[in-house]
């Protein structure tokens, strides 16, 4: 009898903690331009360092039913011949106005200059107002544009979200 309820007490209990948790699944759409400062290493040819600060507006993408709105990125990067790879901070502006912060790495293709293809790996840190104690975790895949903006597609997990 005492296993049997402690059995339908773990049942109930991992059907809470999964109803709690949501899914990631948002577009952003990222403009070629970006504000910041790149130095020449000097060691040897394409070799750079950067820091970087951009702007994304979300084409598709919610948490607990508020729309993300737009995104800025603050990034640190290293460019070696046609490779990026590098860390930011993403602090996403939801329609509500609340915030929630995501700490990104990941790397870029890049022909001539420009993204081809690119990659990340996301850990939401928290948030403000409703998203105060959101985390989660996954990653984005993105594709260069001629015009120098890129398209990027995420997927995850998040908790902390009521």
């Amino acid at each position: 009898m005492r296993r049997a309820l402690f059995v339908v007490g773990l049942l109930c209990l991992s059907a809470a903690i999964a109803a709690a948790q949501g899914k990631v699944s948002s577009s952003w759409s990222c403009p070629g331009s970006a504000s910041g400062q790149s130095y020449e290493v000097g060691d040897q040819p394409n070799h750079w360092y950067g820091l970087a600060q951009y702007k994304c507006t979300a084409t598709s993408g919610e948490f607990a039913g508020v729309k993300e709105k737009e995104g800025t990125g603050t990034e640190f990067h290293e460019v070696m011949g046609g490779k990026s790879s590098g860390h930011s901070i993403f602090v996403v502006t939801m329609a509500n106005g609340d915030h929630v912060h995501y700490a990104i790495t990941g790397s870029t293709n890049l022909t001539e200059g420009m993204m081809t293809t690119g990659s990340n790996k996301f850990e939401i840190t928290g948030g403000t107002g409703k998203f105060k104690a959101i985390k989660g975790k996954g990653g984005c895949t993105g594709k260069g544009n001629a015009d120098g903006s890129s398209i990027w597609t995420c997927t995850g997990t998040y908790t902390g979200v009521k």
